[in-house]
């Protein structure tokens, strides 16, 4: 839509006629300060006199375009809102050792856990448009790698560069959900959900996974939690490495009020995406801007080529 951002300027295009007929003429100077010909034409052209009538175009049509320029053209384009969620949500990702493991598959190709991780995940938050999302990281010990945010792309990055390693070995469920649900202390939003993903046994820290999870139900904060690998305790033999606790899992999100989900291949991670993605989210109005984008420069431009083209051709 256009407008104008000063549409009061648009007044001063009669000043230099009224300044012609008005004022009396003044010697060695003048009130409005012009090259000497462009003047000339103008005070002839403002008092109707000589050849002025046929040859003052140009320079009315150049002060008419300072003017237009003044007013300042502009092209208002309004910014659709984005809707917001009405959601807090975390992703509390296992970095554990265990995530070196190729037991996934993509496309014919043997992939690590983490491999697989980082593509569901980074394209399920790159999803999660007017959600405020969060990344908690954790191994031996946890940290957030994302604070609260909109921009859900900059934390799909986060998840697409995260390495093991860098928090440790181990596998601290305790400190990572803990970690999330601190940073949702006095949270205003409608709903505050937490994902959490590990693919081993709780075997660091000093807390049981179950008593942070009551804390997140007195919290209201659901937690939905993701096992991830082909084998569990319950199913894997003694001794056996790199297999997930799917029942403490399985009891964090019954505890919570969230959802259990397995995954044992890549078609589970995928399906599990799908299905968070159905979360029910209450929707608000978000919030809007107004961007203009300014044309002044175009006629203060032709005005400018204008002046000089009178003043290449000189007096005639």
């Amino acid at each position: 839509m256009f407008d104008l951002a000063a549409p009061w300027a648009l007044a001063l295009l009669p000043l230099p006629w009224l300044l012609g007929h008005l004022l009396p003429p003044v010697s060695g100077g003048g009130w409005l300060m012009v090259p000497g010909r462009i003047g000339t034409d103008l005070a002839r052209a403002a008092r109707g006199t000589g050849r002025a009538r046929g040859g003052a175009v140009f320079p009315w049509l150049i002060w008419g375009l300072v003017v237009l320029a003044l007013s300042g053209p502009r092209d208002l384009d309004p910014v659709r809102a984005l809707k917001l969620s009405g959601r807090d949500l975390a992703v509390v990702l296992d970095l554990s050792g265990s995530m070196v493991r190729t037991d996934f598959h993509l496309d014919g190709t043997e992939i690590s856990r983490l491999e697989a991780v980082r593509k569901v995940g980074a394209e399920f938050l790159r999803r999660r448009g007017g959600d405020r999302v969060a990344l908690v990281l954790f191994g031996s010990e946890a940290y957030v790698a994302a604070p609260f945010t909109h921009d859900t792309e900059a934390v799909a990055r986060r998840i697409e560069q995260a390495e093991i390693g860098i928090s440790g070995r181990a596998t601290n469920i305790s400190d990572g959900l803990g970690l999330a649900l601190k940073r949702m202390e006095g949270s205003e939003a409608a709903s505050r959900v937490v994902i959490l993903l590990s693919d081993g046994e709780n075997n660091a820290g000093q807390t049981d996974p179950r008593g942070v999870a009551s804390l997140a139900a007195r919290m209201g904060v659901r937690v939905h939690t993701i096992a991830l690998g082909p084998k569990d305790i319950e199913s894997a033999e003694p001794g056996e490495r790199g297999v997930v606790d799917a029942a403490t899992l399985r009891a964090i999100a019954d505890v919570s009020g969230g959802s259990y989900f397995r995954v044992r291949d890549m078609a589970d991670l995928e399906a599990v995406g799908a299905a968070l993605d159905r979360l029910e989210a209450t929707e608000s109005a978000g919030l809007s801007a107004e961007i203009h984008r300014d044309w002044w420069r175009w006629p203060a431009g032709a005005a400018l080529v204008l002046t000089l083209t009178m003043l290449w051709r000189g007096p005639r």
